[in-house]
């Protein structure tokens, strides 16, 4: 199927085009209110957005998770570099009737993961770091000034972050990897087949994961691919294929914001 420009506003009101740009895949849940700025942004370049997880997360039960022998409390810090990790770190802490010390002390991969903790804790009355710019080395930077006397914990799910722990590892860091989740590919094989997607995102690498797994012999065949983090950028090259679109950085700290720009640049 040839792709066609489609026409949008500018902010005068006057039509645009985005050259060959009409529909958006965004491997995430559809937001659930209509102020996300996924919208204000469809309106803008008037292209479709779709909305469709590429994973599941399944939490690992307590009894399972008792199995690893980690005693959480003994910990001073917690690593997080997920929403999903947060969550399944309190809702293991709650099925177990684990209660976390005031004074933990958390860092966060960017300050997105940071703000989510709000959910959990008194944000103001606790200890919460985050990287820069959302890269691990910017990560490891705050770490590194705080990590004395400190044990770490590092929640996440089997496919576990080794450049973190290596890191750790490398700087006589005590640490643990409590695994809390466990991602599962879903089947999206007619979604990526039959939709006719100029532009894919990606948020973490079992997204990019599940991609292959549904198929294998995908070529990119002139789609443009954009990642958000580090990792997530690192599993699309190494895919073998492309990628255009990348956040967080200095001008785009979101993925809304690096796809404006995107757009932007291929508007007529």
């Amino acid at each position: 199927m040839p792709k066609f420009s489609r026409p949008g506003m500018d902010k005068k009101g006057q039509q645009t085009s985005t050259k060959g740009i009409q529909n958006i895949l965004i491997t995430q849940p559809k937001p659930d209110s209509e102020k996300s700025p996924y919208f204000d942004l469809a309106r803008k370049y008037n292209v479709n957005l779709v909305f469709q997880p590429f994973i599941r997360i399944e939490g690992i039960p307590s009894k399972e998770f008792r199995k690893q022998k980690i005693d959480i409390p003994s910990y001073s810090a917690v690593i997080f570099t997920s929403r999903n990790a947060i969550d399944h770190f309190f809702r293991t802490c709650e099925e177990m009737r684990i209660t976390i010390s005031q004074d933990t002390k958390y860092f966060c991969i960017t300050e997105a993961v940071a703000l989510y903790l709000q959910k959990f804790i008194l944000y103001r009355k606790r200890k919460v770091f985050y990287g820069a710019d959302g890269t691990n080395k910017s990560l490891f930077d705050v770490i590194n000034k705080h990590k004395s006397n400190e044990r770490f914990l590092y929640p996440c799910s089997e496919n576990l972050d080794n450049e973190i722990t290596g890191w750790l590892r490398n700087h006589n860091c005590e640490f643990a990897t409590p695994i809390l989740y466990r991602t599962v590919s879903n089947d999206i094989k007619d979604l990526v087949t039959n939709g006719n997607y100029d532009i894919i995102c990606f948020f973490t690498p079992s997204g990019v994961k599940s991609l292959l797994e549904n198929l294998p012999k995908y070529k990119q065949n002139g789609t443009f691919i954009g990642a958000f983090g580090a990792n997530t950028f690192k599993a699309v090259e190494d895919a073998g294929l492309k990628l255009q679109i990348k956040a967080p950085e200095p001008q785009s700290p979101s993925m809304v914001s690096a796809l404006d720009r995107f757009l932007a640049a291929h508007t007529k």
